[in-house]
């Protein structure tokens, strides 16, 4: 399992191929979800390569399928990393906990392993982070030019909805990001 090679194959593909109106769904959100994922995998004491490798290599590929689709987008994320990750020394059971990753970010998250949870909460690690503004604007932005917004003054309701009924998966991460959500939902 090349998972160096195999992530900065997908990173120059979303740089080279992402379209710019993705302003949230960008190469750097994956950049920040593969960082993050690390952190917290590493928090909550996972120490065994492989599972460290399959982790940053979900991560990478989490959001691959907006490259071809916006709608269902972890679908083609599992598609994609399947068609490309065997090149990579990937084995079928690999890729399979791959996809089993990618697909528990879908929201409503769900996650079932700790692995899951430790991808969910990277996935969204910035709703507790003092760059929250910054990033739902990203959001906002692209929400609004894909039509998936039609009013932008729901926003922030619908903003308020969804802080006030996500939580994190993870003991570290709920200790770390909780109380910085908390305050950015008293603030909205």
């Amino acid at each position: 399992m090349q998972t160096q090679l195999a992530c900065q194959f997908m990173l120059d593909t979303l740089t080279a191929h992402l379209s710019p109106r993705l302003t949230y769904h960008s190469v750097y959100h994956t950049q920040d979800v593969m960082r993050q994922a690390d952190r917290i995998a590493r928090a909550e004491g996972i120490t065994d390569p492989d599972l460290l490798h399959l982790l940053q290599t979900a991560a990478c590929y989490h959001d691959a399928g907006f490259l071809n689709a916006y709608a269902e987008h972890e679908a083609e994320s599992c598609r994609l990393a399947t068609l490309h990750l065997p090149t990579f020394g990937y084995a079928p059971a690999q890729v399979a906990q791959v996809c089993q990753l990618i697909r528990s970010t879908r929201l409503p998250q769900a996650p079932t392993t700790l692995p899951e949870a430790i991808l969910c909460d990277a996935d969204l690690d910035y709703l507790g982070r003092d760059d929250y503004a910054r990033i739902s604007h990203l959001l906002l932005s692209e929400w609004l030019t894909y039509g998936y917004l039609a009013d932008p003054a729901n926003w922030v309701s619908i903003q308020r909805s969804f802080l006030g009924s996500h939580r994190y998966f993870t003991a570290s991460n709920d200790y770390l990001r909780e109380p910085g959500k908390r305050r950015t939902l008293a603030t909205l």
